[in-house]
């Protein structure tokens, strides 16, 4: 067994305390805030809470999650935690949303928040720690009533054993919860050799709901009295309402009211065709700002033009310039990603309810700590009068994390002026066009190789937008001139630190964009530039891709052990099929190693392009311990789906300020009928835990763009990736 550590960041437990005749356990960042939670009244009286273990008399294990389930498994692997350590009876484990509190901070980043690929390893001991206690109280109460030693009694299946007899969790849960919590240091979890539900696949607990339409979404959530708003905001970021005439938006039948709101203009209404019809009669003024000369084409030869200049310096080492002197060969390549949108599948909504003595906010979000506070900032209440409840959430890949709560603040907003209940709801053209983009990128690399092919000097220049500049997270963040997440992935990456002589430049240009973190955030760009400006190296160098790629990585153990398991499953080195080429990629982020090789094939298009065909891709990664084998399995799948549709289609444009994209058709995702054949292995490890909602995305786009090469000797270096009319293979 193994003692848990006295560590300040995981030790957590503080107490326990009757609520409604069962047990709660309560576990706490050290040094949050006190915090009275609405649902727990007893449980707040004696401590603050982070989160918690409730057991019912009737047998029911809820547990309330510090984060939101979006897709990315947490609502069962967060129990699956707690119900090791306490030997639950899976079948009554239920899960439920925590509300908005400070003391459900995230343990590193100290704020209510989901994302990053951080909840399960940033919870993995607190969770299980809960359910020791839970575990402990339970025994003791047991032994108390049989008067019996502890030591004598066991647990299993949501019950504790003494002899023939059984006690169940339930008819335990009220004297437990009577008793003193357990000394955090006297605590000892299971050895993984004893994991019943740890490291073992597991059914979603959130999929009979999903399927049966009992999940509630912020799209669903429906009351008597609430009405619906949508808002007209300006076509060009920056600008703002001149005048107004809503005469005729007020004639549309259902329309209730027409009111200005920072953001736009809001039409509230009974339902959400009346708004929209009433937000289509509406005749707005608008001054559009610094910013109606927008044109992504001039914002691309601005971006390369700066890509040839010196910037803030992001790491270097070395006299990077009189290295390259001295290469046997260099290697120069340009590469560029575009803007794009997050287009999450369920559109931006909030419904908001303001009453004298409170405000309720129902939405799928990602930031309970940031929407909590805006609107305490709109309505003047205080914190604990503004309560958010956490729907499921159709999507978010970032969007729904904004440092500025756009969507909330916007919804506060409408039910302020309204004087009602309001549920403002995002059209996909809305979501679209609304902002806060993936940031287009412009790079320019210089790799010098000595005669064997191997990189003696390495110069990089990135040109793209800060996420961070302007946001409260700028002073944690941003450095010397330099945004950590716009050059992770590249000022870290083994590649350049193995270079004896390198130096990498950032240029953040501002342009009037809003942008924003994006499903793996820089190394969604960085990872396709590193992975395949390495695949020119190796051609450059006479070297099979992979061996390159060994030899670069020799001391790097678990970036090799994922791009040994890729390439041994996907059949590296034998001969592709007729029409077929191969490619690899293998990259790091968010603390797991994923290498991803796949088979792609040109076929022609209906309108007589060339267009890249995925067929197969074999994954590997190395995410340190599992918890549950199906998740990382769905979740690599997931960010291969997610990074082939940016790979082969999606891209942003603007033009006079004005985005032109607005919906699937124009702002495409992979089709179903795109998705290719997927293998995914994981490394058996018990190196520190990473996380999977993310790092499946960076390697596919240039795990394909070098298998189109090898295909066609075409080198594709601009995203979404697109073939010239003559391509022809190699």
């Amino acid at each position: 067994m193994n003692a848990v550590t006295n560590n300040s960041r995981r030790n957590f437990l503080k107490a326990g305390a009757v609520i409604g005749g069962g047990l709660v356990v309560a576990f706490v960042v050290p040094g949050a805030r006190r915090f009275a939670h609405a649902q727990t009244p007893a449980a707040a009286a004696a401590f603050a809470p982070n989160a918690f273990l409730r057991i019912g008399s009737d047998d029911n294990v809820t547990v309330l999650l510090a984060h939101s389930e979006m897709g990315q498994g947490i609502w069962t692997t967060l129990p699956m935690l707690i119900a090791e350590e306490l030997d639950a009876d899976w079948t009554k484990i239920k899960v439920e949303h925590g509300a908005a509190s400070p003391a459900y901070a995230h343990a590193v980043f100290g704020m209510q928040m989901t994302g990053g690929s951080s909840t399960t390893w940033s919870e993995f001991d607190r969770y299980r720690q809960a359910g020791a206690a839970a575990r402990a109280l339970l025994m003791q109460a047991a032994a108390d009533r049989l008067k019996v030693p502890v030591a004598e009694l066991r647990t299993e299946n949501g019950e504790v054993i003494a002899g023939n007899q059984r006690l169940r969790y339930g008819d335990l849960a009220d004297a437990a919860g009577k008793l003193t919590p357990p000394d955090p240091k006297s605590l000892t979890l299971k050895d993984p050799k004893d994991w019943k539900f740890i490291g073992k696949s597991t059914k979603r607990l959130d999929t009979p709901e999903k399927i049966t339409g009992r999940a509630k979404f912020g799209m669903d959530v429906q009351f008597e009295g609430l009405l619906t708003a949508v808002v007209a905001r300006p076509p060009v970021f920056g600008g703002k309402v001149a005048s107004f005439d809503d005469s005729a938006a007020k004639a549309i039948p259902g329309v209730r009211q027409v009111v200005q709101v920072p953001s736009g203009v809001a039409v509230v209404a009974d339902h959400y065709w009346a708004a929209k019809l009433g937000r289509d009669a509406l005749k707005v003024e608008w001054d559009l700002g610094p910013n109606a000369g927008l044109d992504t084409t001039e914002l691309r030869q601005q971006f390369a033009a700066l890509a040839r200049t010196p910037g803030a310096v992001a790491t270097q080492a070395g006299d990077a310039a009189a290295a390259m002197g001295k290469a046997a060969k260099v290697v120069e390549a340009e590469y560029s990603v575009p803007y794009l949108a997050h287009a999450p599948m369920e559109p931006l909504n909030c419904t908001v309810k303001i009453s004298p003595d409170g405000c309720d906010i129902w939405t799928g979000t990602q930031f309970q700590t940031v929407d909590q506070q805006v609107a305490v900032g709109i309505t003047g209440l205080k914190p604990e009068q503004v309560r958010i409840h956490t729907t499921f959430l159709g999507g978010a890949f970032g969007r729904r994390a904004t440092p500025t709560a756009d969507s909330v603040t916007e919804a506060v907003h409408v039910a302020k002026a309204a004087n009602a209940p309001v549920k403002t709801v995002w059209s996909r053209e809305d979501d679209v066009r609304g902002g806060f983009y993936r940031p287009a990128y412009v790079q320019r690399a210089k790799v010098g190789l000595d005669g064997n092919g191997m990189p003696v000097a390495w110069q990089q220049v990135m040109v793209g937008q800060s996420i961070i500049t302007g946001t409260p997270f700028e002073s944690a963040m941003l450095k010397d001139g330099v945004d950590a997440t716009s050059v992770e992935g590249v000022a870290d990456s083994p590649y350049i630190s193995g270079t004896a002589a390198h130096r990498v430049d950032l240029h953040s240009p501002q342009t009037g964009i809003p942008v924003l973190w994006w499903r793996s955030v820089g190394h969604s760009y960085n990872g396709f530039v590193m992975e395949s400006l390495v695949d020119e190296l190796a051609h450059a160098a006479g070297k099979d891709p992979v061996e390159y790629r060994r030899l670069l990585l020799k001391d790097h153990p678990r970036h090799l052990a994922a791009l040994n398991l890729a390439a041994e499953k996907f059949g590296w080195g034998k001969p592709a099929a007729q029409g077929r080429g191969h490619g690899i990629a293998v990259h790091e982020s968010f603390g797991s190693f994923v290498a991803q090789a796949a088979e792609i094939s040109v076929e022609r298009a209906a309108d007589g392009s060339n267009a890249i065909r995925v067929h197969r891709v074999v994954c590997a990664i190395d995410c340190g311990p599992v918890v549950n084998p199906d998740n990382v399995t769905a979740q690599m799948e997931s960010g291969i789906a997610f990074g082939l549709g940016a790979a082969l289609h999606s891209k942003l444009t603007f033009l006079a300020g004005r985005v032109q994209e607005s919906n699937y058709h124009d702002y495409q995702v992979l089709r179903l009928n795109e998705m290719p054949v997927v293998e995914v292995h994981i490394v058996p490890s018990t190196e520190k835990m990473g996380g999977v909602g993310e790092p499946g995305t960076p390697p596919i786009a240039p795990a394909v763009a070098n298998a189109v090469f090898a295909l066609t000797g075409q080198r594709l270096r601009d995203l979404p990736l697109r073939l010239s009319a003559t391509t022809t293979e190699a």
